[in-house]
């Protein structure tokens, strides 16, 4: 550990975390692996991995730094109906519980609850009022979102979206700092809740690569298993969850695939990871629109449940290229992005014009982009897309990762952007 300063302790309240798979266990996980090099010691507190409905992947575990602390809780069973599923629900009282003892017996500094879980952010408001500790809330997601249907009375989004607006501000209330993955995820909380302006540090910071993630990769014996190298097409891998507002967009690729069949007679888009349940392999939700456009089996092909993490990492590495997809909304920033880069694999992207995720790729040199402005321009997607696959199988023919610049990308390094957590955290705690 370089610098001189005196080592701070910070608690992270993350229900989920390695063994868990899912995805958002990551920014915990990135955090606590880099916060000892900027004076600040992390202690986990998470739920048992027994009380975990998600499949566990132990490999994840392997990638934990050796010395972190973590500390495990119980929870409520989930029952069957399943009438309490969300495990911030279900561990809320043992999460306070044990958080109340470290906070009084550690002289912990500072208390950080990224969420979803979004429950656990009333964690940071009630153990401020019981303890005086200085707490932060980091949205990995927007708690109170509109999804479609919400405006539709009584309808389940709808039950969502107004628990959502009762809950959000009693938990920021008295909320030392605001983070999120990007502004946009916290942007509309700062203006629900204007008394945060003079109170509380906010900063976004995206999902950091991690590079030592891919080294675990060639240093082990996962094969790819999905799909298999075929002599003749390219084969594109897109991982990870689909978000409801990019599916207008997919829409829009499919359209033009289908409308120009013999430019896309080499190419295979494999979509992992993208169903609606994530242990569920029939839960499909890219099919129906691969059907819809006669793509299916031929372009297109999608395997819904969640597979490991390293399992991923895998085929990316076996792919020959990376597909990013964005959302109508300009601050979705794909994680996916870092990941194809530190892959090593060239990257076709769709991206509002506005996403940061954009301005990575073009920085790093990393791949194509076809670029659209909001949901009042995605039938340029339809008319432009044909040509951006000319261009990326162009770019494919020479590409060469040495070429990609890598400095570039180090400022969106998970070490980097846990520099910038660490200062905002010094910030906040030099505030009386």
């Amino acid at each position: 550990m370089g610098g001189n300063f005196t080592v701070k302790k910070i608690l992270i309240i993350s229900p989920h975390f390695p063994p868990s798979n899912l995805a958002a266990v990551h920014r915990s996980r990135l955090f606590a692996q880099h916060l000892p090099a900027f004076g600040w010691q992390p202690i986990i507190l998470t739920v048992h991995e027994k009380f975990y409905e998600e499949k566990q992947d132990h490999n994840l575990e392997k990638l934990l730094p050796v010395n972190l602390r973590i500390e495990k809780v119980t929870a409520l069973a989930v029952t069957k109906p399943r009438l309490i599923g969300d495990i911030g629900l279900r561990a809320f009282l043992p999460l306070y519980k044990r958080a109340k003892q470290l906070i009084q017996k550690e002289k912990i500094n500072f208390l950080y609850i990224p969420i979803p879980s979004f429950y656990c952010a009333l964690l940071g408001r009630w153990l401020h009022q019981s303890t005086g500790i200085k707490y932060g809330i980091d949205y990995i997601d927007p708690w109170v979102h509109y999804f479609p249907g919400s405006e539709k009375l009584f309808s389940r989004h709808w039950f969502s979206t107004q628990i959502a607006r009762f809950l959000e501000p009693i938990a920021v209330k008295k909320a030392s700092m605001i983070t999120g993955v990007a502004e946009g995820y916290y942007k509309g909380v700062i203006e629900r809740n204007p008394h945060l302006l003079q109170q509380a540090v906010v900063g976004a910071m995206p999902y950091g690569g991690e590079e030592e993630d891919h080294m675990a990769v060639t240093k082990s014996d996962l094969k790819p298993y999905l799909f298999k190298k075929k002599i003749g097409k390219i084969q594109l891998v897109y991982a990870g969850a689909m978000l409801p507002k990019a599916y207008t967009v997919l829409e829009k690729i499919f359209e033009s695939i289908q409308n120009n069949p013999g430019e896309f007679e080499n190419v295979e888009f494999h979509f992992i990871g993208t169903g609606k349940l994530p242990n569920d392999m029939a839960s499909f939700n890219i099919k129906p629109v691969a059907e819809k456009y006669s793509l299916w089996q031929k372009v297109v092909f999608e395997y819904p449940q969640r597979i490991p993490y390293l399992d991923v990492l895998v085929h990316l590495n076996n792919a020959d290229g990376i597909f990013i997809l964005g959302s109508i909304e300009p601050h979705y920033t794909p994680s996916k992005v870092y990941q194809g880069i530190l892959a090593g694999k060239p990257i076709l992207a769709v991206l509002h014009a506005k996403s940061s995720a954009a301005a990575i790729i073009e920085e790093a040199a990393a791949g194509k982009i076809l670029t659209f402005d909001g949901a009042g321009d995605i039938a340029s997607i339809n008319q432009n897309f044909s040509t951006s696959w000319k261009h990326f199988t162009n770019y494919l023919a020479s590409f060469n990762p040495e070429n990609v610049n890598k400095n570039a990308f180090n400022k969106y390094s998970a070490h980097t952007v846990t520099k910038e957590l660490a200062e905002l955290l010094n910030s906040v705690i030099k505030q009386n």
